[in-house]
């Protein structure tokens, strides 16, 4: 990966509160397992940002190595990787995204 992909991506990593690299977007997910994770993050109520993979395929690469995470989405709070839809799902339904989201300060429903 370029310094200037894996600069873009970082950016974007440090620009939300709550970030999703996902395949389309919020409205128009392009794969079920974004779709999926949308609609956690939509049930929580937390306010989030996305980045569609499918507009950039640098972006789209870079972000597996980046995260060393083979999968797209992949859910970021404050910067830190948390990981992909399953792994989201996983957490959610322990409760431990919820958790999460608030040993990180951030508001949700």
């Amino acid at each position: 990966m370029s310094d200037d992909v894996q600069a873009r991506i970082a950016t974007a990593v440090n620009s939300a509160d709550v970030l999703l690299f996902m395949k389309g977007t919020p409205l128009f997910p392009q794969c079920g397992f974004s779709s999926r994770a949308i609609a956690i993050l939509d049930h929580l109520g937390v306010e989030y940002a996305t980045v569609d993979v499918l507009q950039d395929p640098a972006i789209r690469t870079g972000i597996k190595e980046f995260s060393d995470w083979p999968t797209i989405p992949q859910l970021y709070v404050k910067g830190e990787f948390v990981g992909g839809s399953d792994i989201m799902m996983e957490m959610y339904e322990a409760g431990e995204l919820l958790d999460l989201l608030d040993q990180n300060g951030i508001a949700h429903a």
